[in-house]
């Protein structure tokens, strides 16, 4: 009997198992949750309905709203508080978007609201079964017996027929929520991962960008030391190749000197011993008559070569070249006698002269180049005279000249020929001052090395003016008719040896352009130039020397980078300008600074305390100064060197302060002024124990009473006698 119970017992179970198992198997195919899913999913919908939670997918990026955690009437829950940001939540280092829902850990769930963080514990119910079992992926225990335990329902919330369907569409709803909250996490870890390598690749790149720039800037450091290396070193070798050029000119000059000394010696006792052996030859051959033809041929002030015979009679070398070939030695004395006049070089033009090798014909009233034809010339000089043209072959005669001086004659350009200094191989310099040029002669020697075209009518230098002088160191074109307007920038270019450069007493407004680099000195007298631009002097590196008086400048039209940084400009005359105080920004390595003639009426303090070593001359006579121009800081930077300051011809009452502390001062003027009294120590410095440095004082023409000064306010001038006091003007 019992038997029989037991088997109807287990065949219910198995009926009952096999039931529960049909109404699980549509979920286990959709949605595996584990062991025993439909007790699991009745236990879950048992608490949901006991809670009174019902969770909705309802958020657009995966998120999960849980409308009872808004609304819920139940006792408040133990929620953990997380503040947040706005809008966002932070929860254990991750940013959560609002309305975001996820678990942290089994059983608890954990919502972003408005910025802050609600979690919640889920509560589980009190099972009446004998049977439990703990899903691995479930927070509650369920039931594995066939007693199925459905709670009551209360208040209006609809209770479903089905309780399996709910079952399975809270598993539904929960296993797609993990698995949108899955997405989620997964897409904001890929996001991160890819922010990340995204970081690390512009950091990458930014580490190869900064390396590219300091590789860059140390390759144009290097680059620039080598440039600075190699124009110093340039620099070197140009002064060097200078100095090697001037030392070797100096030793030919000499060498010349000494050797036409030597000749005219040679050339002197020659005459002497000629003279005796013509006479004793007149003598005994022809008598009277033969001393007058003798007479006659050594007499003529044209005769540059000695006859054939001396040479051969005078010991050692003969003085120079014979222009016409001499007799061959060993001949007899009669036949020399009757070719001697045969021999006599042509005779020059009159009021021409020769002495050695130079012929001048200065003011002769030429009106052609005379025909010579003597290899040996080395400088020819016509000027004064009327000569109009240079055709071509005019110097065949003597291609070996080095100096021509066509200076104040009435050559046009159209009068030159393009051929007529072409045969000149030796020539050096050539002057052709107060002609009728117009524009540069072309086809010059390429050993040109110094060209003078003052006082002309040169109205435009083009840009292939000067080409082929490469050589050429000195170039003058004063008085002309030259500007700005038509002067070619390039046309200074092919003169890489040009140093010194003349353009006074032209129509110039502004600096020239294009100047040579090697330019050293540059005189621009008497212009109309109003303005010193930035770029006036930015390739001129060795300028040493700049003359600017009688022109139109002011302190305001000077650039402040005009000329600051030259390392060379030492010499600045900036007289008879429009200056009403001493301008600022002068070159830092200026020694000499002239500003006599103008207004000025201030000197700045500290104008002069960048320069190094320092300025040395200082010329401000017939200005404006008066005992409030001068401020206390005016001369410093300059008391250790100044060794010439020239003050005369202003207003000043008194003498200003800073010239007793100049040490090295050696020439001081300050006459015609007012000045009435002389401190003690306003010119030496009593506390200075140095020796006496002041060589000249000039005080006259002011209004000093001598019989009222210290005797010690001259103590530093080397003797009484250098300072000068008298006379003084009356009141």
């Amino acid at each position: 009997m019992r038997l029989n119970l037991i088997l109807v017992l287990s065949l219910c179970f198995c009926l009952t198992f096999s039931l529960a198992e049909d109404q699980r198997r549509p979920l286990t195919r959709g949605k595996r949750r584990g062991v025993r899913p439909k007790q699991a999913r009745k236990q879950t919908s048992n608490a949901v309905l006991q809670q009174r939670k019902t969770p909705e997918g309802n958020g657009q990026d995966g998120s999960i709203f849980i409308d009872s955690y808004k609304n819920t009437i139940e006792p408040k829950p133990n929620y953990d508080m997380t503040p947040g940001k706005t809008e966002h939540c932070v929860f254990r280092g991750i940013t959560m978007f609002d309305k975001t829902m996820w678990s942290p850990k089994p059983c608890v769930t954990c919502l972003c609201s408005s910025g802050e963080v609600v979690c919640d514990q889920i509560k589980c119910p009190v099972l009446r079964c004998q049977l439990k079992f703990q899903p691995v992926i479930e927070c509650c225990p369920i039931c594995i017996d066939p007693v199925v335990d459905v709670p009551e329902y209360s208040g209006d919330s609809p209770v479903p027929n089905d309780l399996a369907e709910l079952d399975t569409e809270t598993s539904r709803s929960q296993t797609d929520r993990k698995e949108r909250q899955k997405k989620v996490e997964e897409e904001w870890i890929r996001k991160k991962d890819d922010e990340r390598k995204w970081r690390k690749k512009q950091k990458k790149k930014e580490a190869e960008r900064q390396r590219k720039l300091k590789k860059e800037k140390t390759a144009r450091e290097k680059e620039e030391e080598q440039r600075r290396l190699r124009e110093e070193e340039e620099e070197r070798a140009a002064a060097e190749e200078r100095r090697r050029r001037m030392e070797e000119h100096k030793r030919v000059e000499q060498e010349r000197a000494r050797r036409l000394e030597m000749e005219q010696r040679e050339m002197l006792r020659a005459l002497e011993e000629a003279a005796e052996r013509a006479q004793e030859v007149g003598e005994g051959l022809h008598g009277d008559e033969a001393n007058e033809e003798e007479e006659v041929v050594w007499l003529r002030g044209d005769v540059f070569q000695m006859p054939p015979v001396l040479p051969t009679a005078a010991p050692g070398p003969p003085p120079l070249p014979p222009l016409q070939k001499p007799s061959e030695p060993g001949k007899e004395k009669p036949e020399c006698t009757e070719e001697e006049p045969e021999m006599v070089t042509t005779l020059l033009p009159p009021g021409c002269s020769i002495s050695d090798v130079i012929v001048t014909c200065e003011n002769a009233k030429l009106t052609s180049i005379p025909p010579l034809s003597i290899p040996e010339l080395k400088s020819l000089g016509l000027q004064g005279n009327e000569i109009k043209t240079i055709p071509a072959g005019a110097f065949n005669g003597i291609p070996n000249l080095e100096w021509i001086d066509f200076g104040k004659n009435k050559i046009s350009s159209s009068g030159i020929d393009p051929q007529a200094f072409k045969g000149l191989k030796f020539l050096s310099r050539l002057y052709m001052d107060g002609n009728l040029l117009e524009q540069i002669p072309s086809e010059l020697p390429s050993t040109l090395q110094e060209l003078k075209i003052n006082e002309n009518n040169l109205k435009e230098i083009e840009e292939n003016s000067f080409e082929g002088l490469g050589s050429l160191v000195t170039l003058e074109m004063e008085g002309n008719l030259l500007s700005e307007g038509n002067v070619n920038p390039q046309a200074f270019k092919p003169l890489k040896e040009l140093t010194y450069l003349r353009l006074s007493r032209n129509y110039f407004r502004t600096i020239p352009q294009g100047l040579p680099a090697s330019l050293q000195e540059l005189y621009l007298e008497n212009n109309l130039i109003e303005e010193i631009s930035e770029t006036a002097f930015n390739y001129t590196t060795n300028i040493n020397v700049v003359v600017l008086r009688h022109n139109k400048i002011d302190e305001s039209r000077i650039a402040p980078l005009a000329w600051i940084n030259q390392r060379n400009l030492e010499s600045i005359d900036l007289s008879h300008n429009n200056f009403y105080l001493v301008p600022s920004f002068l070159p830092k390595s200026l020694v000499h600074l002239v500003l006599t003639g103008n207004q000025i009426e201030r000197i700045p303090g500290y104008v002069f305390a960048h320069m190094e070593p320092g300025l040395e001359y200082l010329y401000l006579s017939y200005n404006k100064l008066d005992g409030e121009g001068i401020e206390p800081e005016s001369f410093f930077g300059t008391f250790n060197t100044m060794t010439e300051l020239c003050l005369d011809h202003n207003q000043l009452t008194a003498v200003p302060m800073g010239v007793n502390e100049m040490t090295t001062l050696h020439f001081l003027r300050l006459n015609n002024n007012k000045i009435r009294h002389i401190d003690e120590d306003a010119i030496c410095d009593p506390l200075n124990d140095d020796d006496s440095h002041l060589v000249v004082l000039r005080l006259e023409n002011n209004l000093i009473d001598a019989r009222k000064i210290s005797p010690a306010a001259f103590s530093c001038v080397r003797s009484s006698s250098s300072v000068v006091l008298k006379p003084q003007r009356i009141k």
